[in-house]
């Protein structure tokens, strides 16, 4: 567990929980899950104190439940959102750095690798308290960041600290969100090995389970992300109806947290728009595959066709002619052979030139 006091341009990490409110500014109470397990007594006995509200049990469990989709909900004194991340998991940055050896079963590792554990937030007027998993890199992320921008802050205003736990929320969630535009040029690169393997016409596609897995990636990304488009929309509604404060330099702050709120949700979209669009670009695919096949079968049809057409009327001089006659015309000629060579080779190829014409022999 990790405690942070943050108040206008200064940062620092406390050792333990305080048991005094600070004179100002709020404080970031950072734990993974199992560590808020072990001390959720400790936590309800402290915002108990500090916050004069303890946790409700149903969002202790929400926040202990490592498959909870994405969501938003409230009380009188605290906002709780889950929000699942998309992150690259363990095994997909090897397949990410190969850029000559990509195949088929290597989409299958990267979307499989793909990590969507939920991060937790409990906002109370003071306090932000976020339930991470064990392996999360968010947590330490921003606390290497707002230590950094505490030391050195931006002289254009960049750098400046989150004003509240709510701006500190809305900045974790955006750099989740941003995590998965990392995501987009492994799962194209990956899927199109699999799209490379689907179109070649000179192998025979047998990964239909394989495919079906990819498209079943797909599918629980694009869930991913509608879930947390509905808790991102929950959330600015509910933003939009607090109390407005008096103060002008409040209600400024109150319109940047909008503005990113916006900002975060106008992400996931782009991040829904993408799955989407990698899920349309696999159906038509799909689709291409069978049409290559059903155009090399006609074109195979059509093949057969033209040599049968071609050797029909051969077959029908060389049967007439194998009839057991006395008196049938030149079969007692020695020329007889001859001429019956030259007229079913030009017959044969009379036929071809006639074929040709109609385009029946071209592959243009």
């Amino acid at each position: 567990m990790r405690i942070f006091h943050i108040s206008g341009e200064e940062f620092s990490e406390l050792s333990e929980l305080p048991t005094q409110r600070p004179v100002a500014g709020y404080l970031w109470v950072g734990c993974a899950r199992r560590e808020f397990e072990l001390h959720a007594a400790t936590l309800q006995a402290w915002l108990q104190q500090w916050t004069g509200g303890q946790l409700v049990d149903l969002h202790i469990a929400d926040l202990l439940n490592n498959q909870l989709p994405s969501h938003f909900d409230y009380t009188s004194w605290y906002d709780m959102l889950v929000f699942r991340r998309l992150a690259a998991g363990s095994g997909t940055a090897p397949l990410f750095l190969d850029e000559h050896k990509g195949t088929a079963s290597s989409a299958r590792e990267a979307l499989n690798a793909i990590d969507t554990s939920p991060v937790g937030f409990a906002l109370f007027e003071d306090v932000l308290l976020t339930v991470h998993p064990t392996d999360c890199q968010v947590r330490e992320f921003f606390a290497n960041r707002l230590q950094q921008q505490s030391m050195a802050p931006d002289v254009r205003g960049g750098g400046r600290l989150p004003s509240s736990p709510a701006d500190l929320m809305v900045r974790m969630v955006n750099h989740m969100v941003d995590n998965y535009m990392e995501l987009r040029r492994l799962l194209a690169k990956q899927l199109s090995y699999l799209q490379q393997d689907l179109l070649n016409a000179r192998i025979t596609f047998n990964n239909w389970t394989l495919l079906l897995e990819s498209r079943n990636s797909l599918h629980l990304l694009e869930d991913t992300c509608e879930d947390q488009r509905a808790a991102m929309t929950e959330w600015i509604d509910a933003l939009d109806e607090w109390p407005e404060p008096d103060q002008p330099a409040l209600r400024r702050e109150r319109e940047l947290l909008r503005v990113r709120s916006r900002d975060v949700l106008e992400h996931i979209e782009r991040v829904l728009g993408h799955v989407r669009r990698l899920e349309t670009s696999a159906e038509s695919a799909v689709q291409i595959h069978f049409s290559m096949q059903s155009n090399r079968a006609s074109n195979i049809m059509r093949t057969l066709t033209v040599i049968t057409a071609i050797f029909m009327p051969l077959n029908l001089v060389t049967g007439f002619f194998g009839m057991n006659f006395e008196g049938l015309p030149l079969i007692h000629s020695m020329h007889g052979f001859w001429t019956m060579v030259g007229l079913m080779a030009a017959t044969g190829l009379g036929l071809i030139f006639f074929f040709w014409r109609k385009r029946l022999l071209s592959t243009k």
